[in-house]
C-alpha cells in the first residue's frame, strides 16, 4: 500500500499528464480525472467512507455547491423562472417517474426506482457549463435553456439528499419525510434569517483588516462552518455550503470570494472525479457489460428524448431542441452523490450500484462527443454555419433594440470596464461587445450589458445599433455639462465615442 506522499505524487503526476492530454484534445479536464481513477483503481486500495481521500472528495462537492450558491441570484432566477422551474422542474419530475416505472418492471422496489431516478435525472453542471463557455454560447437560446435546467437540478440536489435516506424508512415514509422537511425548513429559516443579518457586518469587519490571508480564512470558516452545522443537523454538508454561497452572494464581496475560492474548488472537484473513477469496479463491469451498455443506451437516449420533447414546449426552433437534448443527455456529478446515498441506505445492492455507476461514468466520458454531435445535427437543421453567425448577430440586435444615443464599447477588459462604470455614473446607456467567451460569462454574471461579438465585423456593429449611437462630440458636450466650469472632460470619453463608430 503506498504512503500518503506516494499516493499524492501518483495522483499529481497522473493528473498533469491526463489534463494536458485532454486540454490538447479540446476536452474538459474533469474527464481526465475520471480516467485517472479508472486507470489507477486496480493498483490502489479502494476508497471507502473512512478513507481520507473520500473526505477530501466530499469537500470537492462542498465547494462546488458553495460556488453554485454564489451564482444563485434572485434577480437572475426571476428572469429565468420559466426555464428553471418550468422546464427544469418538469425534466426532473418526469425523469424520476419514468425511471421508477422502468425500475419496477425490472424488479426494483418503487423506493429504489425513485432513488435511481433522482440520481439519473442529474446532468453534469461542471462539464456542460464549461463546454458552453468555451463556445461562447452561455447567452444563446439553447444556452439559457440548458442553464435553466442545470440550475433546477442543482437546487433539487439539496431536497433529494434528504429524500433518498427517507425512502429507506418504508414503514414510516410519510412521517420520515415530514420530519425531514420540518428539520430542513427550520435549518433554512435559522441560517437564512440570522445569516442575512450577520453576514454583511461580519464581512465588513473582516475586510477592514485589509488582510488577504484573513479574508480567505474567513471564507473557509463560513463555508465549512455552515456545512458542519447542516451536517450535524442531519441534513448534508453540501446544503450548508450552498446556503453559505447564497448568503455571501447578497453582499458586495461575492466576486472576490468567488475568485478566492476557485482554486480550492477546482482541485478538490478534480479529486472528487478521481474518487469516482477509483470507486468503479472493473471486474463487475467486465462480468456485467451487457447490463452496463444497456443502461448507458437507455440513459442517453431516454434523457435526450425527454429533454428534447420538453424543450419543444418552450421553443419552436428544432435546432435549439437538438442542442438542449444532446447537451444534457449524460449523467451528472451530483448523481454520484445520490447513488452513493442509495447504496448506503441499502436501496441498491453492491453489484447494482457498480453497474449503474459504470453506465453513468461512461455517459460523462461520452458527453463532449454527444455535445458536438448535437451541434453538428443542429447546424444541418439550420442549413449551414452561416445561420449560426446570423443568430449571433440577431441576439446582439435584440439586446440593442430600442436603445438610442448609446455608446458601443469595443472590448470589455479593464479599460472597457472602467469606462462602463463612468458611463453608468453619467446615466449614459451602453452596450459592450467582446469576443472572449469567458469574459462575457463573468460580465453577464455581474449583470453587465455585455454580449459576445467581434467588433471588427461591420454586421456586428450594425446589429449593436452603431447608426443610432452617440458621437464623440456628443459625449464631450455631455461631460462638459456634467462637470464644473474649470474642469475638462476626460479625453477617454471622446476616444471611446470614436472607437465605437469605427467601421
Amino acid at each position: 500500500m503506498p504512503s500518503a506522499l506516494e499516493l499524492a505524487l501518483i495522483l499529481l503526476g497522473s493528473g498533469v499528464l491526463a489534463v494536458a492530454a485532454l486540454k490538447a484534445a479540446g476536452l474538459p479536464a474533469l474527464l481526465g480525472y475520471v480516467l485517472i481513477g479508472i486507470g489507477l483503481g486496480p493498483f490502489l486500495p479502494p476508497i471507502d467512507a473512512a478513507s481520507p481521500a473520500h473526505h477530501l472528495a466530499e469537500l470537492g462537492v462542498v465547494f462546488l455547491m458553495f460556488s453554485i450558491g454564489l451564482e444563485f441570484s434572485l434577480t437572475r432566477l426571476k428572469s429565468m423562472r420559466q426555464a428553471v422551474f418550468g422546464l427544469g422542474g418538469l425534466q426532473v419530475a418526469i425523469t424520476m417517474f419514468i425511471i421508477m416505472i422502468v425500475g419496477q418492471t425490472l424488479g426494483f422496489s418503487w423506493e429504489a426506482g425513485l432513488a435511481l431516478g433522482g440520481a439519473l435525472a442529474m446532468s453534469s453542471t461542471a462539464i456542460v457549463s464549461k463546454l458552453l463557455a468555451e463556445r461562447g454560447e452561455l447567452d444563446s437560446e439553447h444556452g439559457r435553456l440548458i442553464l435553466g435546467i442545470l440550475l433546477f437540478q442543482d437546487l433539487a440536489v439539496a431536497p433529494l439528499i434528504i429524500f433518498v435516506p427517507a425512502l429507506a424508512q418504508s414503514a414510516g415514509l410519510g412521517e420520515a419525510l415530514g420530519y425531514a422537511a420540518l428539520k430542513a425548513a427550520l435549518a433554512l429559516v435559522l441560517i437564512l434569517v440570522l445569516g442575512q443579518k450577520l453576514m454583511r457586518p461580519w464581512f465588513h469587519l473582516v475586510a477592514r483588516a485589509k488582510s488577504e490571508e484573513l479574508f480567505m480564512l474567513n471564507v473557509l470558516l463560513v463555508t465549512l462552518g455552515l456545512a458542519y452545522l447542516t451536517d450535524r443537523a442531519g441534513l448534508s454538508m453540501a446544503l450548508g455550503a450552498f446556503l453559505a454561497g447564497v448568503l455571501i452572494a447578497e453582499t458586495e464581496y461575492r466576486y472576490q470570494v468567488e475568485a478566492d475560492i476557485r482554486p480550492f474548488r477546482d482541485v478538490l472537484m478534480g479529486l472528487f472525479f478521481v474518487s469516482v473513477g477509483l470507486m468503479l469496479d472493473l471486474g463487475v463491469v467486465a462480468t456485467r457489460w451487457p447490463e452496463v451498455l444497456g443502461i448507458l443506451v437507455v440513459l442517453v437516449l431516454g434523457k435526450f428524448l425527454v429533454i428534447a420533447l420538453l424543450a419543444g414546449l418552450f421553443t419552436q426552433v428544432w435546432a435549439v431542441v437538438m442542442r438542449v437534448g444532446a447537451g444534457l443527455a449524460q449523467a451528472g456529478e451530483f448523481g454520484f452523490v445520490l447513488l452513493a446515498l442509495a447504496l448506503a441506505n441499502h436501496l441498491l445492492s453492491g453489484e447494482e450500484y457498480q453497474t449503474v455507476l459504470a453506465a453513468m461514468v461512461l455517459s460523462m466520458l461520452a458527453s463532449p462527443l454527444l455535445f458536438m454531435a448535437g451541434m453538428r445535427a443542429a447546424r444541418l437543421i439550420e442549413g449551414g454555419a452561416w445561420m449560426e453567425q446570423a443568430r449571433g448577430v440577431h441576439e446582439i440586435a435584440a439586446r440593442a433594440f430600442g436603445i438610442q444615443r448609446h455608446v458601443i464599447l469595443c472590448g470589455y477588459g479593464r479599460s472597457g470596464q472602467s469606462l462602463a462604470r463612468l458611463l453608468e455614473s453619467e446615466h449614459i446607456p451602453f452596450i459592450a461587445l467582446d469576443h472572449d467567451p469567458r469574459r462575457v460569462q463573468a460580465a453577464s454574471r455581474a449583470g453587465d450589458a455585455v454580449v459576445f461579438g467581434d467588433s471588427t465585423r461591420d454586421e456586428v456593429l450594425m446589429a449593436a445599433g452603431v447608426h443610432r449611437a452617440r458621437g464623440g462630440n456628443q459625449l464631450r458636450q455631455h461631460f462638459r455639462r456634467s462637470q464644473d466650469p474649470g474642469e475638462r472632460a476626460p479625453p477617454e470619453a471622446g476616444r471611446a465615442g470614436h472607437r465605437a463608430h469605427r467601421r
